[in-house]
Formats: C-alpha cells, structure tokens, sequence
C-alpha cells in the first residue's frame, strides 16, 4: 500500500523506443501519492507511452519504474499490481460494449473485478449519480454522446475502486468525484 506522503510512481532512466523512434530518453519522475497530477506537452513527446507503462500495460525495456511500491518490471508483481490500476487510455468508448447499456457495461466490468451483488449495486449508483448517467442505465451505450461514452468509460474504469487512476486525458468537468469506498 502507499501513503498519501510517499510517491505512487517513481520512474528513473526510463527509454521507450518504438523501432528506432525514441518516445521516451531517460525519464526521471516521481508522481505523488493522494494528488490529480497532470503531464502537458505537445503530441508525440511521450505522454501516452510514460502512462501505459506506468498501468502496465507497456512492458519497462530500459529503466526503472516504481507502481505502488513494486517493481513493474516484475511480471509476478504487475499481476498483483494491475487490478489495483485503472487505466483509461485515449479514444472514445474504446473499452465499451455498444449493445450493452449503460448498467450492463458497468455489471460486466464490476463483475471482472469481483464484486459481490449488493456492492456492485452500489458502486454503480455512486458512479452513476456522480456522472450523471443515472438517468441513462438502461440506454445502450452505443446510442450515447461523445462526452456520455467518456463519463461510462470512467465510470467502468473506476467501478473497482483502484488505487491508482491513469487517464490519457482529462475527464469531463461535470463529474462530480466520488470519495473511495471502504470495502468492495
């Protein structure tokens, strides 16, 4: 577990090529537990890649990363650490079911992670209210807006309750952040 004082991620010397094209050179970095911290820059300078390697969904080749106190160059503790991870990476509803409502999409992924009935039915009315989607559980999520499919993208991200929230881009400022819950 991490604490709110300690770092969440730590990365040293990390280099990400793709080919012979160089994303990332020697990255030094230290993201602080408890905190919204944000990466700006230009396109093609390595954002996305730093944030898929730190949700581990990009293998570290070269340096050193640090994810909620463990090596992610350890497959055994990526294992561990990537369901304590939310991971939400660019491109709209990507990781949506379109035929499935909107309740059905966030019971799918609640579902992955374990959660029993009547806290998945919780979580979900949380999520659902703090989005502003309760009205839409029963739409199908391929008949939602653009900035609908974004707030069910983040409500499926967060229906675990991680520890650790990786966004390649910023919510939609409507949402209204729902505090961590204490028990699954």
């Amino acid at each position: 577990m991490t604490g709110a004082a300690g770092p969440v991620a730590r990365v040293a010397g990390l280099t990400v090529r793709y080919g012979s094209r160089c994303a990332l050179d020697g990255v030094d970095l230290a993201l602080p537990g408890g905190a919204m911290c944000g990466l700006i820059g230009p396109d093609g300078v390595g954002k996305s890649s730093l944030l898929a390697v730190l949700a581990g969904a990009r293998r570290v080749r070269q340096g050193q990363v640090r994810v909620l106190g463990g090596d992610m160059r350890s497959a055994a503790f990526r294992a561990r650490a990537c369901p304590r991870i939310a991971y939400m990476p660019q491109g709209l509803g990507r990781n949506l079911y379109p035929t499935l409502s909107v309740e059905e999409n966030l019971q799918f992924f609640g579902r992955l992670f374990g959660h029993a009935r009547q806290a998945l039915h919780e979580r979900i009315d949380l999520l659902a209210r703090g989005t502003g989607l309760l009205p839409f559980l029963a739409r199908p999520a391929g008949q939602l807006s653009g900035g609908m499919k974004q707030k069910l993208g983040l409500c499926c991200a967060l229906i675990h309750d991680p520890e650790l929230l990786i966004l390649t881009s910023p919510p939609p400022a409507s949402i209204r952040w729902p505090g961590r819950s204490s028990g699954r």
